[in-house]
């Protein structure tokens, strides 16, 4: 049996800890997870000097002695591998902010929503995992290939592995990472009457572009929750990569909000390929870009947005540039002609039938050209 995650779990609040042990039973029983409390940062730090074994931390903000920000400031000298997860109140940007510059991996928000703090907690693990993985292996590392092989098991770890189920929407995603770069991500997210959805590509390669792509996704989680209007989400985000970055990495990335209830689809482009919509007669139309760069490059930059309501039927593509540029044998570009071949007079049955065929036509279109960037595609198509 494989021993249990331990996850240090910091607030003050008498009732959490029966209740985090009541509706994590499933899991303490299966030997999945093991929990310890403490009640202040202090008392936190006192564990986590005494016990090594400790993988994970889940700590509120305000709290007695010593608060949850002091104290991701302070994990650092105690364990630099320790994984941090915040709770936050719904919309508190500033201190989301705050503990995301000082380490967080990620939050949640009272009153705590346990399915997804299982979520979190998994995906906060895996990634964990991965990357100790990835310390283990650097070692030995004698050539890049090894260390971008790393970085594809970072950018996968951190992907949505279920889409949200609704008799409203259908989304599916799937990203091919290349062998040679680690860039590319997307993810889709709950919020409140709203789904939230993003594609992006991140430049360069290898570890350092993972760690960014991370970097980026949780910033954009965050700003996601505070701000509503994607092109203020876009402007947020730019800014705050822009700040800390020494590498002058960017990212581009397309975000959207959809409405269920209305069929609104509100999206925000910052430098990257714009969505295409496939009708439910199989009618298909490249959507407007918006403005505003990549993100990363430049402070205060303004960004613009654009909506479109879907008919019952109708299918949104997201996707990255490695689908258009996918090259085959005789150094040909599979290109928007192609892609928008794949749908036209053809509307897919479903969100996943659609991301299936886009993946089918630039594997058949490539053949057995070698791979030279991540293919990425999200589809969102409301029956």
């Amino acid at each position: 049996m494989t021993q249990a995650y331990r996850i240090l779990v910091v607030d003050d609040e008498p009732d959490l800890e029966p209740l985090i042990l009541q509706r994590m039973r499933r899991q303490i029983r299966s030997n999945q997870y093991e929990f310890v409390f403490a009640q202040n940062g202090v008392e936190a730090l006192e564990k986590l000097s005494a016990d090594p074994t400790i993988d994970m931390g889940l700590s509120d903000i305000n709290m007695p002695k010593m608060d949850g920000l002091t104290l991701l400031q302070q994990l650092p000298d105690v364990d630099p591998n320790l994984r941090a997860v915040i709770i936050s109140a719904y919309g508190d940007m500033d201190n989301i902010r705050t503990a995301m510059n000082r380490g967080a991996f990620d939050f949640v928000t009272k009153p705590i929503d346990f399915d997804d703090l299982k979520i979190t907690i998994t995906r906060t693990l895996e990634h964990l995992a991965e990357w100790r993985e990835a310390l283990s292996s650097r070692d030995q590392l004698v050539a890049l290939q090894n260390e971008l092989s790393i970085a594809s098991q970072l950018q996968q770890s951190i992907l949505p592995k279920k889409p949200p189920v609704s008799n409203q929407f259908e989304v599916s995603a799937n990203m091919e990472p290349a062998r040679n770069v680690g860039g590319d991500f997307y993810d889709y997210f709950n919020l409140e009457d709203q789904i939230g959805l993003v594609v992006a590509d991140v430049s360069d390669k290898g570890i350092p572009a993972s760690m960014f792509m991370m970097s980026s996704r949780t910033a954009l989680k965050g700003a996601a929750i505070g701000v509503r209007e994607p092109h203020m989400v876009l402007s947020e985000i730019n800014n705050q990569l822009q700040q800390d970055n020494p590498t002058f990495m960017f990212v581009t990335l397309i975000y959207a909000l959809f409405n269920p209830d209305s069929g609104s689809l509100t999206y925000s482009i910052a430098g990257h390929d714009p969505p295409m919509l496939v009708s439910a007669d199989g009618a298909v139309t490249e959507l407007p870009l918006t403005k505003g760069v990549a993100l990363g490059i430049a402070p205060d930059v303004v960004y613009t947005q654009e909506s479109v309501t879907l008919a019952p039927g109708d299918t949104v593509v997201l996707y990255t540039d490695g689908v258009t540029e996918a090259m085959n044998a005789d150094n040909q570009q599979f290109g928007l002609e192609r892609l928008t071949e794949v749908f036209e007079g053809k509307p897919p049955e479903n969100a996943q039938a659609a991301n299936e065929a886009v993946f089918a036509h630039v594997r058949n279109f490539a053949g057995d050209a070698p791979q030279s960037d991540d293919i990425t595609c999200l589809t969102l198509r409301r029956p």
